[in-house]
């Protein structure tokens, strides 16, 4: 049994390179050691910034373990000699860095975070937000530069601490240009780009965005934890309650401006899918509309199950720690709302407490409900009022005839007491009926019929008559109470079959991951926590539990649910349990990919073999063949010809030949590499020399990169090889550099026909020929290899649209150096 604490985790968070992340996570290292803990630097990057550097002095560092990859020399953190080592706390750095792969070590250096974590140690670390997973296209839409290392956002929320680096645009813009960040030849291109104000705005706001979701979630667990059920208005929250009324579009984008008023404000749209009636008129329709514009509007739907919807939302309210409710003025008009009494509207602002409300109106305030009225079912209220009402009813209306004797005859009087009885049995159902009737019979026996002042028990046709009426009083009775049952059981019908229509819209719309269907859950059902386990729970502390599956259980805490509820529970769990089933099979689907796509990958080249290899070859083979013919007299120029064609067929068969045998060495990870500082001056010329039609620009100036010059040599020919296939006679292929942020682009412009996006990824598959009009182009190998080469030099190749038309491949790799 392992009882070693998990170590804790703070990570400096940043919104841009440069803002002295590292500087804040040494400093956090000497503080640390000063107070007499163990503190050692696992892996730190300075970037040669003399001040960062400086940070280091006084703090032991684990050496770094040197390892190589294809030919070149790397360094990456010493992972088993900090764990052999055992600190209190470990410094490391980069956190969302991809570590050279080989010798087991791990893909991220995240999860080397992780197993330190595990092994009881603290680490401080830093991060940039562009390196969140969840941020990553949000940024590369911002910037125009991709990041493909990148950290799970909920590796990230795990850490006990998280600090914002802050600087405003300005100041760091400053601080590069006075050289703190990049090296002098750099900071023009730097500021000219990425780090122009506008991005790092945008970048900042996204990082402080950011922190405040996690500081909101924090707050949001301790509150649950220590129970607190008030209102902490620490952020703006509206909620706006929907009924599927006409009015909901109204109510939504009224919230929304309230919400916009505070930065950071958060719109949450919920419906209460009710059992006493008030959900049997509800439209789908404009449910499904409204839920479209709150997601417009930058807002969450949220559908819960609750017979009283005042409470409901109101509760919903406190969970989510709401500062304000939103909710349409009654549809009822003022006969309706002083019969049935007040509304929901009045009964949220009663309990309301902290929370605001406000009451917005709209066309359709007072002009009747839509829906069916709020009092359709017996309520403790109406059980209580029903016998009341059958014993003080017939005795009023006796007060009122007794006033009126003489001027009614016995038969509108007993009409008047049925009347009355039918009342009752609206009001308290059948035994309010039975007690109305009874009291009923006897006061008309008693008052109206002759003798009067006495009870009339020997008149044959007396006694038929209060029998009568006592059965037609049961008999009405026993019907009313039976379709105010019925109307319930639709009535619930109705709102489970909304929440399981909600529910399976989330599905369709994707949400079905675990997480988020285990949330749902939680909201639906009004729960303080919803977990999925192996095992079902022991019976203390009041949790509910379902099956989800083989081997899965859905577990609630909090209230005690309904008989229906459980209904609508077990159908959740079911859903749950297709999600975990799916979950399982995709994993072995992940499996079994790479057997698949080798299989794909050893047919497609037995195919190109077949026919690609063949050609060169029975084209050499035909050629030494008729020049070894002793019976045809050839002339010197067509001797000339055919050693021509069979020296040209051998060189096209040595290099299909050398393409496959280097795609192989890269899919084994064999492929021997010497990275050395490399000009691109240096490699264009043998690149190009046998491509005509080529223009180069603006590459004098580019500093050199880390590159095996032959690979690169290599990329480059085939790339312009290819966009000279696709490009219209009379026009030339472009090829120009930039330098950015230590790294360096290289542009191989075409003004072909482009290619959709949908087949860009396919355009790097080996034995794809994109585009091509015939079948003797070779084996399709030239972009894949290009790309694989590419990556084996830590860089990347992508494809983007040329203004104007066409297809531009971009060669991005690191300057020596950077």
């Amino acid at each position: 049994m392992n009882d070693v604490r998990p170590g804790r985790l703070k990570v400096y968070l940043g919104a841009a390179p440069g803002v002295g992340k590292t500087y804040r996570m040494l400093d956090e290292g000497r503080r640390r050691a000063a107070r007499g803990a163990d503190v050692v630097v696992g892996f730190a990057e300075c970037h040669g910034r003399p001040g960062t550097e400086a940070m280091l002095d006084g703090l032991e560092t684990v050496p770094r373990a040197r390892c190589a990859h294809r030919g070149a020399a790397f360094e990456e953190m010493d992972l088993a000699a900090v764990l052999a080592r055992r600190p209190q706390v470990a410094i490391v750095d980069e956190f969302a860095h991809a570590n050279v792969p080989g010798d087991g070590r791990n893909p991220r250096r995240w999860q080397d975070i992780e197993a330190l974590l595990e092994a009881g140690i603290d680490v401080v670390t830093a991060l940039n937000i562009q390196h969140l997973e969840s941020l990553n296209d949000v940024v590369e839409k911002i910037t125009g530069v991709p990041q493909h290392e990148t950290v799970p956002d909920e590796v990230v929320r795990r850490a006990s601490q998280i600090e914002l680096v802050d600087i405003p645009p300005e100041g760091l813009r400053r601080r590069m240009a006075h050289g703190n960040i990049y090296a002098p030849e750099e900071i023009d291109a730097a500021l000219a780009s990425y780090f122009r104000p506008g991005n790092l705005t945008a970048l900042r706001q996204l990082a402080l965005l950011w922190v405040a979701d996690r500081v909101d979630e924090a707050l949001q667990e301790y509150r649950s934890r220590h129970r607190i059920g008030r209102v902490w208005e620490t952020r703006e929250r509206v909620v706006v309650a929907l009924t599927g009324g006409p009015e909901g579009d109204t109510l939504l984008r009224r919230a929304a401006r309230i919400a916009d008023r505070s930065a950071g404000g958060d719109l949450l749209a919920v419906h209460v899918a009710r059992s006493d009636g008030l959900a049997a008129g509800v439209s789908h329709a404009s449910l499904a509309r409204q839920r479209r514009l709150v997601e417009d509007l930058g807002g969450s739907y949220h559908s819960v199950v609750g017979d009283d919807v005042a409470g409901a939302l109101v509760d919903f309210a406190r969970a989510e720690n709401a500062t304000q409710l939103v909710l349409g003025t009654s549809r009822r008009g003022r006969l309706a709302r002083f019969l049935s009494g007040p509304g929901t509207g009045e009964t949220v602002t009663e309990l309301s407490g902290d929370i605001d409300v406000h009451r917005v109106t709209h066309e359709r305030a007072g002009r009747g409900t839509l829906l069916p009225s709020r009092r359709r079912t017996l309520s403790t209220a109406r059980l209580i009022a029903g016998p009341v009402a059958g014993l003080v009813l017939p005795v009023l209306l006796t007060v009122v005839l007794a006033q009126l004797r003489g001027t009614l005859n016995l038969t509108s009087e007993a009409l008047l007491f049925l009347l009355t009885v039918v009342g009752v049995a609206c009001i308290g159902g059948v035994a309010s009926a039975v007690i109305a009737s009874v009291t009923a019979s006897l006061l008309l026996n008693y008052w109206f019929i002759p003798p009067i002042g006495g009870f009339t028990l020997d008149d044959p046709n007396a006694l038929l008559a209060l029998g009568v009426f006592a059965l037609v009083a049961a008999t009405v009775a026993a019907v009313m109470d039976r379709s105010l049952r019925l109307s319930r059981r639709s009535a619930r019908a109705t709102a489970e079959a909304e929440t399981m229509s909600s529910l399976a819209g989330s599905i369709v719309r994707g949400e079905a991951t675990i997480p988020a269907l285990l949330e749902r859950t939680r909201e639906t059902f009004g729960m303080e926590a919803v977990d999925l386990v192996a095992e079902p729970p022991g019976t203390a502390g009041g949790a509910t539990a379902v099956p989800a599956g083989p081997g899965a259980w859905l577990v609630l805490r909090g209230r005690t649910l309904s008989s229906s509820e459980r209904r609508v529970l077990a159908a959740f769990a079911a859903h749950v349990g297709s999600a975990v089933e799916r979950a399982q099979l995709a994993e072995a689907v992940a499996e079994v990919e790479p057997v698949r796509a080798a299989d794909r990958l050893r047919t497609a080249l037995l195919r190109a073999v077949g026919h690609d290899l063949r050609t060169p070859l029975a084209a050499g083979w035909a050629a030494v063949t008729s020049l070894r013919s002793r019976d045809v007299a050839f002339s010197d120029e067509d001797r000339a010809e055919l050693l021509a064609t069979a020296d040209e067929s051998m060189a096209k068969l040595n290099r299909l030949v050398e393409n496959l045998l280097d795609l192989s060495r890269l899919e084994a990870g064999a492929l021997s590499l010497n990275l050395r500082g490399t000009s691109l001056e240096e490699v264009l010329p043998m690149a190009l020399a046998d491509v005509t039609g080529v223009e180069v620009a603006d590459v004098e100036k580019i500093p050199a990169v880390l590159a095996d010059p032959p690979l690169l040599e290599r990329v480059i020919a085939n790339l312009v090889g290819n966009a000279a296939r696709h490009t219209p006679p009379g026009k030339r292929v472009l090829v120009t550099a930039s330098a950015l942020s230590g790294r360096v682009e290289l542009r191989v412009v075409d003004r072909g026909p482009g290619l959709p996006a949908d087949g860009r990824e396919r355009l790097f598959e080996p034995f794809q020929r994109l585009g091509d009009t015939d079948n003797t182009t070779g084996l399709g190998l030239g972009l894949a290899l290009a790309r694989g080469l590419t990556e084996a030099m830590n860089g990347t190749l992508t494809p983007e649209d040329t203004p104007g038309g066409g297809l531009t491949m971009v060669v991005s790799l690191p300057t020596n150096g950077g």
